[in-house]
C-alpha cells in the first residue's frame, strides 16, 4: 500500500479514521537504557505519519491530539503506537513533525542525488546507508574515495541543486518491465501494491518508499563531509544537506567563537597554537613524570634511612600514579620490606601496589583490594585498582593487625568489613 504520506509528502495534516485500536508494549530508550512503556497500537484507513523504511526514520506528531510515539509498517497497513488511546470509528485529525518530516526529505533525497553522482562518475554503487540524527553516511562499494573525488561529487552535487533540478514521483505496478530499468538495491519481500519511483530529473530514477523534496533546490546544498572505511572493503561517505547543514555550520561558528576567546586569536591560528599546546603539555608532562620519580627516589630512600625502621612502609600521594609506586619498589630493590603504596584522590578511582615477603602480599594484597573496593592480582607484587582511598586508615589496622597476630587480626577484620 502507497500511504497518504508517501502521495502528499508536503502536507502536515490530514483526517482519517480509526480502523482499529488495542493495548502494547513499545520499546522505548530513555536515558541510554532501553524500557518497556504501556502505549495502544492504533490502524488508521490510511496516513500522513511515513513509517520506518527505506533507510529512512518514522515521521512523529499528534493524532487526535494524542502522541505518537512510534510508527511501523507491517505488509500493507501501518501501525501506530500511542501514549493514549482512540475509539475505534472515530474521525481524528493527524498533524505530523513538520520539522523531523522536512529533515527527513533533505536527507533522504541529497542521498539520493550523492548515490547518483557517485555511481554515474566513478560507478561506486551505494550498498546501504544510514540517517542518523546529526550526520548521515551512504556505505559505497570502493575500498577508497579520494579527496578529489569527494570533492568532485560534491562540486557536482551542488551545481543539481543550484540548477533546482525537479523530483518527481511515479507509481507502478510491480510487475511492470519499466522497473527493470531502475536503480535499486531491491525491493523488501513485505512491499504490497505499487511501487514507487522517486525520479531526479537527468540525474537517477530509484525505487524508494521515503519522502522526498518536489525540487532540489529545496536541500539548499549539500556537504560531504569525510569518509572512513567500511566493512569488506566498502567506504563510509558522510554528509548532511539542507536545514541540517545550516545548524551544522552554525555550531561550527560557535566552536570557532569560542576557541577564539581560548586561544587569543583568530581561526586561521587555531591549529598552529593548537599543535603548540599540545607540544607544551607533552614537555609539561614529561618534566612531572620526571619530578615525580625523583620524589620516588627521595620517599624510599628517606624510609630506609629510618631507624628503628617502621615494620611496614605506608605511603600515599594523591598526584601519583602505576609509574610513581613502582619507582619506590624499584628505589628500595628489598622483597623483604613489606610495602603499603596508594596513589590518586580520596574520592575517585586510584591505584594499589603491595609489594613484600610472598606470603604476606598473597595473604594482604587482596583483603586491602577489597577494603578499597578494588580488584588486583599479583604475588610478590599486588597491583591493583581501587574505588575507596578515603579508607587507607582501615586497610592500614588491617595489615597492623595481622603484623601483631591472629587474634588482633580478627578483630580488624571485622572492623573493616565493607559497608
Amino acid at each position: 500500500m502507497v500511504f497518504y504520506c508517501q502521495r502528499h509528502c508536503y502536507e502536515t495534516k490530514y483526517t482519517t479514521k480509526v480502523v482499529s485500536c488495542k493495548p502494547a508494549k513499545l520499546d522505548v530508550v530513555v536515558d541510554g537504557k532501553k524500557k518497556k512503556v504501556e502505549c495502544f497500537e492504533v490502524v488508521f484507513e490510511d496516513t500522513i505519519f511515513f513509517p520506518e523504511g527505506g533507510g529512512q526514520p518514522d515521521d512523529r506528531g499528534l493524532a487526535g491530539g494524542v502522541a505518537v510515539l512510534r510508527v511501523e509498517r507491517r505488509k500493507g497497513e501501518a501501525a501506530h503506537y500511542l501514549a493514549e488511546p482512540l475509539e475505534e470509528g472515530a474521525s481524528v485529525t493527524q498533524e505530523v513533525d513538520w520539522t523531523r518530516r522536512h529533515d527527513h526529505m533533505q536527507q533522504h533525497s541529497a542521498q539520493h542525488l550523492v548515490t547518483a553522482v557517485a555511481d554515474d562518475m566513478y560507478g561506486y554503487a551505494t550498498t546501504s546507508w544510514y540517517l542518523a540524527e546529526a550526520v548521515s553516511h551512504i556505505e559505497l562499494n570502493t575500498d577508497r574515495m579520494t579527496e578529489e573525488e569527494v570533492a568532485k561529487v560534491e562540486e557536482v552535487a551542488n551545481q543539481k541543486i543550484r540548477e533546482a533540478t525537479p523530483v518527481s514521483i511515479r507509481e507502478f505496478e510491480a510487475s511492470d518491465p519499466n522497473l527493470k530499468k531502475i536503480r535499486t538495491r531491491g525491493l523488501p519481500e513485505d512491499v504490497v501494491g505499487p511501487v514507487r519511483v522517486v525520479s531526479i530529473e537527468g540525474v537517477d530514477a530509484n525505487m524508494c518508499c521515503g519522502t522526498h523534496v518536489r525540487n532540489l533546490a529545496d536541500l539548499q546544498a549539500v556537504k560531504l563531509l569525510r569518509t572512513e572505511k567500511g566493512k569488506a572493503g566498502r567506504t563510509l561517505l558522510f554528509f548532511v544537506a539542507g536545514n541540517r547543514l545550516l545548524r551544522y555550520f552554525g555550531e561550527c561558528v560557535s566552536r570557532e567563537r569560542q576557541l577564539n576567546t581560548l586561544l587569543h586569536s583568530s581561526a586561521a591560528d587555531h591549529i598552529r597554537l593548537v599543535e603548540k599546546n599540545q607540544k607544551d603539555l607533552k614537555t609539561a608532562q614529561k618534566s612531572i613524570k620526571e619530578a615525580l620519580k625523583d620524589i620516588a627516589v627521595f620517599e624510599a630512600k628517606t624510609f630506609l634511612a629510618q631507624d628503628p625502621r617502621p615494620p611496614v612502609f605506608f605511603h600515599h600521594r594523591r598526584d601519583g600514579d602505576t609509574d610513581y609506586l613502582n619507582a619506590i619498589v624499584n628505589e628500595m630493590n628489598d622483597e623483604s620490606i613489606l610495602k603499603v603504596l596508594t596513589a590518586g584522590e580520596d574520592k575517585g578511582r586510584g591505584n594499589l601496589l603491595v609489594h613484600g615477603p610472598p606470603a604476606l602480599v598473597a595473604q594482604l594484597g587482596p583483603r586491602i583490594c577489597e577494603l578499597l573496593e578494588g580488584r588486583g592480582g599479583g604475588k610478590t607484587r599486588f597491583s591493583g585498582k581501587v574505588a575507596r582511598l578515603g579508607r587507607r586508615k582501615e586497610a592500614e589496622k588491617y595489615v597492623m593487625s595481622v603484623l601483631n597476630g591472629p587474634t588482633a587480626e580478627t578483630e580488624a577484620a571485622g572492623d573493616g568489613r565493607c559497608e
